[in-house]
This record gives structure tokens, sequence and C-alpha cells, in this order.
């Protein structure tokens, strides 16, 4: 039976206790989902939060100039003692992401030898480390582009210590903008400077003269 409402003036009754405890309850559900609601909003780990957008534009210039995904490709910046190394794959099969990547790898191999870094300059949103150098230095650095099972890498061999010190700036920038894999050099990588550079500019001898 609906429990009459007190009359107007009247004192009002205390509840039933049954309602009393209603209430209570729904008070408690409230607060709990208020909490779980406040809880969904905070930035968790797997949701990054919104100055990562800097990534995110990153990772777009990248697909852009490359022409394939960058969230599911795989980078990697390897510091050697003679050089170092670039290698793009595709993380999945995909041949025609494959065949994207060697043309773009091959372009750049001809872009650098004759000291265009514009491509890097455009998806790192500025200038690269150690670029400047490697463009002053183009006749001392020798390119070679290399198949891999995905994709392909990119080889640089130097003897000139600048050339070697830009080529490592250049790599360790690009392993932390691109948060990707790789090997920084090591204490005695400068000894091994002189060793003789191998391969060649994708097919083209180095540019002459300078």
């Amino acid at each position: 039976m609906p429990h009459p409402l007190p009359g107007r003036g009247a004192a009002p009754r205390p509840l039933p206790a049954t309602w009393a405890t209603a209430l209570l309850l729904a008070a408690g559900v409230a607060v709990a989902t208020a909490a779980a609601a406040s809880a969904q909003a905070a930035p968790t780990p797997a949701h990054p939060p919104a100055h990562d957008s800097g990534f995110a534009a990153l990772q777009q210039r990248g697909k852009l100039a490359m022409g394939v995904d960058q969230y599911t490709s795989t980078h990697r910046f390897d510091a050697l003692p003679d050089g170092g190394r670039i290698a793009l794959q595709r993380d999945v099969d995909d041949a025609e992401g494959v065949a994207t990547i060697r043309a773009h790898l091959r372009e750049i191999v001809s872009a650098f030898a004759a000291g265009d870094f514009d491509t890097p300059r455009f998806v790192h949103a500025g200038s690269v480390p150690g670029a400047a150098t490697m463009a002053a230095k183009r006749a001392a650095i020798r390119y070679e582009v290399r198949d891999l099972p995905r994709g392909a890498e990119l080889r640089m061999t130097t003897r000139d210590p600048a050339a070697l010190a830009a080529i490592h700036a250049f790599l360790a920038f690009q392993r932390g903008d691109h948060r990707a894999g790789g090997t920084a050099p090591t204490a005695d990588t400068g000894r091994h400077a002189g060793r003789a550079g191998h391969g060649s500019h994708a097919g083209h001898p180095p540019p002459a003269g300078r």
C-alpha cells in the first residue's frame, strides 16, 4: 500500500525503514558510478595523453613521405663502426607495402648522395642533427640499398671521421624521434673509421668532385 504523504503544515513523518534503506543504497550507487566515470576519464597507459599528439603527427608525416603506415611498420637505426644502417620493414605480409619501401629507400639513396635531406626534414618537421655535415661530406659517404624480406635497408659507410660522427648523430636523433630500435655507437667505434666502405650508390659510383 502506498505510504500517504503528510498533510500541509503537519510535522513530517519518519520514512519507513525500507525506504530509508533504499535511499541509502541509491546514494551509494550514485557515488560509485561517479567514481567509475572519473576513473575512465583519467589517462591510462592504453590511451596516450594529449601531449603524444606530436608523435602522431610525425607518424602521419612519415606515412606521407614513405608511403606505408608507420604504426604497422618497423624502423631500425644502427650506428656501426664504419657508418650506419637504416632498416624499414612491414610488420605484416604486404607485397605492395614492401615494394613501396624498397622504392622509397632507393630514392633516398639518390637524394642523400646529392646532399638532399629534404625528406627527413619534412618527416621530423625541422633540421635533423648530422644532416648538414652529411650533405657537406657527401663525397666521403657511400650509400647502398639491400632488400630485406619485408622491406629494405640503407647502408651508409665512410672513412671520414667527421662524416662518421654526423651519421651517428643523424641515426641517434631518428632512433629517438621514431621511438625505434637500433644500436648506439660503442666506445671503440672511432677506431674503425678507417675501414673501407662497401657497396655502391644503388648501382652507380659515388658522385665525383663533391
